[in-house]
């Protein structure tokens, strides 16, 4: 695990740690830790901005074939840099390897629980994840919350450190407003796997579920929000600061929920699909009777089911 990675772990303030105790175990200098972090050059940026247009378009490819995808454009850079700022971006390529699943440092990594897993129904598996965001002086990191039946992004934050924190925020919203998943999903990240976020969703009674490392397809449909908002919001634009990239990233978020056709959901809006089956589910529980949910569209049988039972009797 990178510098950087486990600097990321730290978290102030802790509740059971202090941050002297939290960088012997880690064994990182505290220096590093409460010193600000180098800036990046232009050329990085312009470097990091190309890198994840190319991660978005080949999510398999790996500092080898970046460095020959760039030098082919002539930019004339080592492997080394690209290692580099593919980890300060937090990209690695997304291809499985045997022996990579590594626990951090007293993080416990869970199971996934999703395989042969039928989800049909809003609030049966919630997923999370974080990517890199480009901006013209700088970038940030977004986390965001989804559904997984409905696609619906339950809960969003920016953030200028790969922290815990700006997840956790992320994930008392989504609770707050949204209910309680049964399933929690996401991939192996410091963040997710820290004692404060898994603590929050064994308090809640969810059930945790972690991608295998370098397994994207476990968490396909958050890859494919991460897609959707590069190419027709944040690669179009160049955003001057935080509060730009806040305000753009609202506005399609906003659009994405409420707008946005979906064609997994029959070209329903997200938002508009999770209501609808949040609706199903307590108009079920209301008249107690058994919900199917097979399809976008599926509507209670039982009291047709009922009706025929009773002129069978007749």
């Amino acid at each position: 695990m990178s510098v950087p990675e486990r600097r990321a772990m730290v978290e102030r303030p802790s509740e059971t740690l202090s941050v002297r105790r939290q960088c012997a175990l880690l064994n990182l200098a505290r220096s590093g830790v409460y010193r600000p972090g180098p800036v990046t050059g232009a050329d990085d940026l312009a470097l990091m901005r190309r890198i994840d247009e190319l991660h978005l378009k080949w999510p398999f490819y790996g500092s080898r074939r970046m460095v020959f995808e760039l030098n082919q454009a002539g930019h004339g850079i080592n492997r080394k840099r690209i290692q580099r700022l593919m980890r300060v971006m937090g990209i690695e390529a997304l291809v499985p390897r045997p022996g990579t699943s590594k626990a951090a440092p007293g993080h416990k990594i869970h199971p996934y629980l999703l395989r042969g897993v039928s989800i049909t129904e809003p609030n049966h598996v919630w997923a999370s994840d974080i990517t890199y965001i480009p901006m013209a002086l700088g970038f940030l990191y977004l986390v965001a919350i989804i559904d997984w039946a409905s696609r619906a992004v339950l809960a969003w934050r920016l953030s200028n450190t790969m922290d815990t924190g700006f997840c956790i925020a992320a994930l008392d919203e989504a609770l707050a407003r949204h209910g309680t998943p049964k399933i929690f999903n996401t991939d192996q990240g410091a963040q997710f796997t820290s004692a404060a976020f898994t603590g929050r969703l064994e308090a809640a009674g969810v059930a945790i579920s972690m991608d295998g490392r370098g397994r994207f397809m476990d968490n396909i449909f958050i890859e494919r929000l991460w897609r959707s908002i590069k190419y027709e919001e944040v690669h179009l634009k160049a955003y001057a600061d935080g509060r730009e990239a806040r305000d753009g990233i609202g506005s399609w978020m906003n659009f994405y929920n409420h707008l946005r056709p979906h064609q997994a959901m029959n070209n329903r809006f997200p938002m508009a699909a999770w209501r609808a089956g949040m609706n199903r589910i307590e108009a079920a529980k209301t008249v107690d009777m058994p919900l199917r949910l097979d399809n976008a569209n599926a509507l209670p049988t039982y009291p047709q089911q009922t009706q025929k039972q009773q002129k069978e009797a007749a």
